[in-house]
């Protein structure tokens, strides 16, 4: 069991952002850039970026990485239809996905490989990290579960999954506010880099 894959999510339209947030710098680097080093820096095997609004400018950006990426052409029907087009995309025979939102720059390599630890260790097929009895992300899914997020409910969206399949689920306690922390405006981000 070590094929884990990754799925970044990098086609939204940042709307309350008014720029493509994906390609803000932070600490050096895009946003985006940021998002897959700490990814690429972890036990994942595998890391595919969704791409969606503003595909040719990101992928420029993120061209000289070692990831995969899909077009989701359907990016404005949400975050679901990404998550989609990302397991549509993956390679077989994958033992489980982390799905990342392309925004949260603050999930350390170490957060995640203690992800992927909880789901080896107790053959859970759904493993959602939390912090202060709040769940974050990146949220791990089993493989067995492919068909079931082609067919799940716009409207529900990818965390219904955890309510359908909750005897499936470990919550796995971190100390990290990192996993809660995204970038939704631009306040949020001026916050984050005048600090």
């Amino acid at each position: 069991m070590n094929s884990i894959s990754a799925i970044i999510l990098a086609a939204g339209e940042s709307k309350r952002m008014k720029v493509p947030k994906m390609l803000l710098p932070f600490h050096g680097k895009t946003m985006l850039e940021k998002v897959i080093g700490n990814v690429i820096s972890s036990e994942v095997f595998h890391t595919l970026v969704v791409l969606g609004s503003n595909r040719e400018e990101i992928l420029g950006s993120i061209s000289h990485l070692p990831v995969n990426h899909c077009y989701n052409e359907n990016y404005r029907n949400g975050m679901l239809s990404s998550v989609q087009c990302g397991f549509k995309n993956l390679p077989e025979g994958f033992d489980a996905v982390l799905v990342f939102p392309g925004d949260q720059p603050f999930i350390e390599p170490e957060v995640i490989n203690l992800v992927i630890r909880s789901f080896r260790e107790t053959g859970k097929g759904i493993v959602i990290p939390v912090y202060g009895n709040r769940r974050g992300h990146p949220m791990l899914i089993g493989s067995k579960y492919r068909d079931v997020i082609g067919n799940l409910d716009d409207t529900a969206g990818l965390r219904s999954l955890a309510e359908i399949y909750k005897e499936d689920l470990f919550e796995v306690k971190t100390n990290s506010p990192g996993i809660l922390k995204d970038f939704d405006t631009e306040e949020d981000y001026q916050n984050e880099t005048n600090k």
